[in-house]
């Protein structure tokens, strides 16, 4: 249970929307009740805060939210939050409402507005909600698993079409500076070529010759996905038209890939999380971010976990050379 002096803590999602932060609001708030600790919820990120756009949580908040994508708290981008005076704006609110801690789901952008808080004195965890799954400090992100099973469905029915008319299919996916679903749905779907932000493009290598190589082993349609951040699909499809002659289709999937019912991963994952989380403002412990290592939850402090940084894991990277362009 928590220590006396913990009374009322904030929740708050922030950035882009993840499925499964339903989950972890819903785990805040339920473990905040076990606690006996208030909760208030926040909405709309950072903006909420200044403007005091609160919502104090019951349990009948939260239920049957689980299953839910999105998150029932709204979420935006707050330029005002990104000023000291937003920032001092924030901090008065915390303490206005007696708020002893807050808890931010989302990505880098949320860290970096719970660190802020920090240093203003305002107690904070943060919890990993992005399907880019770019933080560095933990194997896994909340809505990772989903976005990156919305994609693979999507480009299993594009896939469907592109034999009928022996077609190339480019397919965007997210990842504006990590590759990371755009190399995990590669290798679910057994593209034939993948682009991710991280490895310098060599069309040539890596999408001409692979296609000129499935050619050769008996392939008539083609699947190459491509990281939002690699480049323009529109202009690799132009490229790879000019250069192959080729029926190419260019697909976007978007913000599909954000939306959907949450998978049991994602639910349990965020749970775990948002649990944690709040065992830890109960302690009495600050700074910190949720995180899995190992397959398993823990946290680190903040400071230390936004400097960490992690690359494309170099065993999918030979499989995905290995197994691409055949």
């Amino acid at each position: 249970m928590s220590t006396p002096s913990v009374k009322r803590i904030g929740v708050l999602t922030s950035g882009g929307d993840a499925p499964g932060m339903n989950a972890a609001i819903r785990a805040v708030v339920r473990a905040c009740i076990y606690e006996d600790i208030e909760c208030i919820g926040i909405r709309r990120g950072y903006n909420g805060l200044i403007n005091q756009d609160i919502k104090k949580m019951e349990e009948g908040d939260v239920a049957h939210i689980i299953n839910r994508g999105g998150t029932v708290l709204y979420s935006a981008r707050s330029m005002e939050f990104m000023t000291p005076e937003g920032q001092q704006r924030a901090v008065d609110t915390c303490k206005l409402l007696g708020l002893q801690g807050i808890v931010g789901i989302g990505g880098d952008g949320t860290f970096r507005g719970l660190q802020a808080l920090s240093h203003y004195g305002i107690n904070v965890v943060g919890i990993p909600g992005t399907i880019d799954n770019d933080i560095g400090c933990s194997e896994y992100t909340i809505g990772y698993d989903t976005a990156a099973n919305t994609a693979v469905e999507n480009i299993d029915k594009l896939r469907d079409t592109m034999q009928s008319h022996e077609r190339c299919s480019i397919v965007e996916v997210m990842g504006h500076t990590a590759g990371h679903l755009a190399l995990y749905v590669g290798l679910a779907t057994g593209a034939t070529a993948v682009l991710v932000p991280e490895r310098p493009v060599d069309f040539q290598h890596d999408v001409i010759e692979k296609i000129q190589n499935a050619r050769i082993a008996g392939r008539t349609h083609y699947m190459i996905i491509v990281a939002e951040g690699a480049g323009s699909a529109q202009s690799y499809g132009e490229k790879l038209k000019e250069a192959l002659n080729l029926d190419v289709r260019v697909t976007v999937l978007g913000h599909v890939q954000r939306g959907g019912t949450p998978s049991a991963r994602d639910r349990v994952a965020a749970t775990r999380m948002g649990d944690r989380a709040v065992e830890l403002l109960a302690s009495g412990k600050t700074n910190r971010i949720i995180c899995v290592k190992n397959g398993k939850v823990s946290d680190v402090d903040m400071e230390e976990g936004l400097a960490m940084k992690r690359g494309l894991y170099t065993q999918d990277l030979r499989v995905l050379d290995t197994m691409t362009g055949i």
